[in-house]
C-alpha cells in the first residue's frame, strides 16, 4: 500500500504542475511570438492537460525538495521536462510509430484532430520546454539554466529518449539480446525520469557527488518503472491502463518480462527498490518521499 504522506505529495505536485502547464499553455502570446493558432493550441492541450501523474515534474520538485532549492524554479523545470514527456507520447502514438488510438483514456491526438496537428504539438512541446528554462522567468543562474538546457536536450535527445524510440521501432524487425533491452529501455524511458531524479542537484546548485547518487538513483526507478510497465502489459487490461495493453509481445518485441518470466521480474523489482533506498540513506528522513516513489513505481498497478 502506498504511504498516505507519498500519495498526499504526489497529488500536491500534480497540482501545481497541472496549473503551471495551463498558464504556459495560454492562448496569448508571449514576447517574441506573434501568435498563437487555435486548433494547434487545441491539440497541444488535448495532449498535456488530460490527466497523468507527473511523475517526472514530482521528481524534479521532490529532488530540489531534499537539498532545500527553489520550490518556483523545481516547478518550471518540472513543467518542462512533463512537456517533453507529453511529445513524445503524442509522437509515439502516431500511425508511423507505436499506431495508438487511446492515451490516458481518451483518444490520442492524431485521432481526436489529425497527423499533421500531432507532428506539430509535439515539436511545439519539444521547444516550448527550453523556451521555459531559459527564461528568467526561471528564477535561476544562467549557468544553472544553461546545465539544464545541456543535461535535459541529451536526455531527450539522439543519445536518450528520441534514440531509445528509434531502437524500439528497430526492435520490431530484429529483437534485441538481454542487454539490448537494457539499453533500449534506459533510453527511451530512463533517460527522462533519470534527468528528473538529478535535477534538484542542478537546481538547488550541490556538489557533483550529490548528482551522481540522484543520477543513479533515477536509473535505478526508470528501470524499475518499465519492468512495471511490461509487467502490466502482461496482466493488466486497457481499461485499467487507458491505453491499448499486449502490444509489444504482439509486435514481436523483447522484454525483460518476456525473457525471464513474471516472477524474475517481482523479484528485480525487489532488488531494485533496495538498490534505492540504499543509494537515498546518507540523506536520512529528508529522502522519504523519493524512497516512497521508487516503492510506488514497483507496485504501481497502472
Amino acid at each position: 500500500m502506498t504511504a498516505p504522506f507519498f500519495t498526499d505529495r504526489l497529488d500536491d505536485a500534480r497540482a501545481r504542475v497541472e496549473a503551471c502547464l495551463a498558464g504556459l499553455l495560454g492562448p496569448d502570446p508571449r514576447a517574441g511570438e506573434t501568435t498563437r493558432p487555435p486548433t494547434l493550441m487545441a491539440a497541444i492541450r488535448h495532449g498535456v492537460l488530460n490527466g497523468g501523474k507527473r511523475f517526472r515534474p514530482f521528481l524534479v520538485i521532490e529532488s530540489t525538495r531534499l537539498f532545500d532549492g527553489p520550490a518556483q524554479a523545481a516547478l518550471r523545470v518540472g513543467a518542462a521536462l512533463e512537456c517533453i514527456h507529453c511529445y513524445s507520447l503524442i509522437h509515439d502514438d502516431l500511425p508511423a510509430m507505436d499506431d495508438d488510438d487511446l492515451r490516458r483514456g481518451r483518444p490520442t491526438v492524431h485521432k481526436a484532430y489529425d497527423e499533421a496537428s500531432a507532428i506539430l504539438a509535439g515539436d511545439s512541446l519539444l521547444t516550448l520546454a527550453f523556451d521555459i528554462i531559459a527564461d528568467d522567468e526561471t528564477a535561476l543562474s544562467p549557468e544553472a539554466r544553461l546545465k539544464l538546457v545541456a543535461a535535459l536536450s541529451r536526455a531527450a535527445g539522439i543519445g536518450g529518449m528520441a534514440g531509445g524510440q528509434a531502437l524500439d521501432l528497430a526492435a520490431e524487425k530484429t529483437p534485441p539480446d538481454e542487454e539490448g533491452i537494457v539499453t533500449l529501455q534506459a533510453m527511451k524511458t530512463g533517460a527522462l525520469i533519470r534527468f528528473g531524479a538529478e535535477a534538484g542537484a542542478m537546481i538547488a546548485g550541490t556538489g557533483e557527488d550529490e548528482r551522481r547518487r540522484l543520477h543513479r538513483y533515477g536509473a535505478v526507478i526508470g528501470l524499475a518503472f518499465q519492468l512495471a510497465d511490461d509487467l502490466l502489459d502482461l496482466t493488466a487490461d486497457a481499461e485499467t491502463m487507458g491505453k491499448a495493453t499486449g502490444k509489444d509481445a504482439g509486435r514481436g518485441k523483447g522484454t525483460l518480462v518476456a525473457l525471464h518470466g513474471p516472477e524474475w521480474a517481482e523479484r528485480r523489482l525487489g532488488e531494485l527498490v533496495t538498490e534505492a533506498e540504499s543509494l537515498l540513506s546518507p540523506f536520512g528522513a529528508k529522502a522519504e518521499v523519493l524512497v516512497e516513489a521508487a516503492r510506488f513505481v514497483a507496485r504501481r498497478k497502472s
